[in-house]
């Protein structure tokens, strides 16, 4: 019995087909639904197609690059690969699902979100009584554009330097790309959380030992955590972005050294405070900072595109200056969803 994905002709052609990606257009030639019950469940059209060239991408056993352009159809397949194992790397250890509330696709680079601000008066549900009118919460849009940003690198590799290496190492150096990539959203979105989306809505900014928060200027203290805590209502703090710095403060804290807290920590390599917040380091926090926030009210990503390779170059075996880009932006939804603390 013959498969559908053995006679599927693959052409450049195929890549950015009416907005669609390669495995986009691959699934709608040779549907996944077609094979449920049979071996190849499980796989998608771009794993059948890697099947069907026999190119094994993983393990000691891997192919060698070269092996993609055993042919002109195989070829095709090359620059999804390479794309692929870049997102790959951009997922790895990424914590922007962590502390973006919806994700939103957008085909441009300038956007336009939506906001509610509503008056501490209006945030109260008061009964409405018989004949009375009903309590309007207000969405408009952002007076200002939220810009989309570019990021990425070039592959520089010409092609005589790499047909011989296997696909594994060479999907290392892919993924530390995408880590590379991902690195600066989540620089982008830090920024947006600390400064605002162009729409004059920066996160508050609370100063140990003044105001509200308890403690000495420059000294974290658990009153203080607790302090900024108490700053959230009606918003909860379920996140802390911290840098390494803060990190370690909070560490040697005598509350965060709780049994569970600690056990929790060795055996996932995850950290939830006793505030019943989660803590997330990045370098992207500047120094002395703790970014409070409500994971689910706080902030909008924009993806402009996915991991876009220039596939001509890729198919054609011109690697030397092959540019790997990925076009994303973040949103502020509500202000006071996300706080700063100063240390």
């Amino acid at each position: 019995m013959g498969y559908q994905y053995e006679t599927v002709r693959l052409e450049k052609g195929m890549y950015g087909q009416g907005g669609r990606t390669f495995s986009q257009t691959l699934e709608a030639l040779d549907p996944s639904e077609h094979y449920k019950g049979t071996p190849l469940e499980g796989m998608d059209a771009f794993q059948r197609q890697l099947k069907r060239f026999d190119i094994r991408v993983k393990g000691a056993g891997s192919d060698r690059v070269e092996k993609f352009f055993f042919n002109t159809e195989s070829a095709v397949l090359f620059p999804e690969f390479v794309s692929r194992v870049v997102r790959q790397g951009m997922e790895e250890e990424c914590i922007l699902p962590d502390i973006t509330a919806t994700v939103t696709h957008f085909d441009g680079l300038d956007y336009r979100s939506i906001a509610s601000t509503p008056t501490e008066e209006e945030k109260k549900l008061k009964r409405v009584e018989e004949g009375a009118a009903i309590p309007q919460t207000v969405i408009h849009t952002q007076e200002n554009l939220v810009r989309l940003h570019k990021r990425g690198r070039m592959l520089v590799a010409p092609y005589e330097a790499i047909r011989f290496q296997r696909l594994d190492l060479f999907a290392v150096t892919l993924r530390q790309i995408g880590a590379y990539i991902g690195r600066m959203h989540l620089e982008d979105a830090v920024n947006v959380l600390l400064e605002g989306d162009g729409n004059d809505n920066a996160a508050p900014v609370l100063q140990v030992g003044e105001g509200a928060i308890s403690g000495s200027s420059g000294q974290l203290s658990y009153g203080a955590l607790l302090d900024f805590w108490g700053q959230f209502d009606p918003y909860t703090m379920n996140t802390l972005l911290v840098g390494g710095d803060m990190m370690l403060a909070m560490l040697k804290m005598e509350e965060f050294q709780n049994p569970m807290t600690g056990l929790n920590f060795q055996g996932t390599g995850k950290l939830t405070t006793p505030l019943g917040a989660k803590l997330l380091r990045t370098s992207a926090v500047p120094a002395d900072t703790i970014i409070g926030l409500d994971k689910g009210y706080a902030l909008e990503q924009i993806c402009g595109s996915e991991v876009t390779v220039e596939y001509d170059k890729l198919i054609d075996r011109q690697l030397e200056r092959a540019a790997i880009t990925s076009v994303s932006g973040f949103a502020k939804l509500f202000v006071d969803a996300a706080k700063v603390l100063k240390v």
